[in-house]
């Protein structure tokens, strides 16, 4: 069986721009995915609503300490990962050499821990105490 050829970059961007059924933003999406390309596979999962495979794809960027990849699949997904998650991808960045990475997560997971810490306040706050 013949594998589905992802578009050019031009017809991409057309294909993105356009509205697609699910069914076909979902072929798209596993033919980038077959050729390794899960960046490039993450906006036609969204336009397919396929949001279990995003996280799926948002574990593993966190395994690998792949702070991009999780970004931009966090952002899709609409659902900013915890501090919990950020530690784990800089520790998994850290073992893979991806510093930057790492110094970045880092950031991110004290200021969700500060998001939380802060929304605590607020709540105290609200109840009197």
């Amino acid at each position: 069986m013949a594998r589905a050829k992802t578009p050019d970059p031009l017809k991409r961007r057309h294909l993105l721009e356009e509205e697609l059924a699910p069914p076909r933003a979902l072929a798209l999406a596993e033919a980038y995915l077959a050729e390794g390309r899960r960046f490039d596979a993450l906006a036609f999962l969204a336009k397919a609503g396929a949001t279990d495979r995003m996280k799926a794809i948002l574990a593993e960027a966190v395994a690998e300490g792949d702070l991009f990849l999780a970004r931009e699949t966090a952002s899709l997904l609409g659902e900013p990962p915890d501090a919990r998650t950020w530690r784990e991808l800089a520790a998994a960045a850290e073992a893979a050499g991806r510093e930057r990475y790492a110094a970045e997560a880092r950031r991110l997971a004290d200021a969700r821990a500060g998001e939380r810490g802060s929304a605590a306040a607020r709540a105290g706050e609200r109840a009197g105490t």
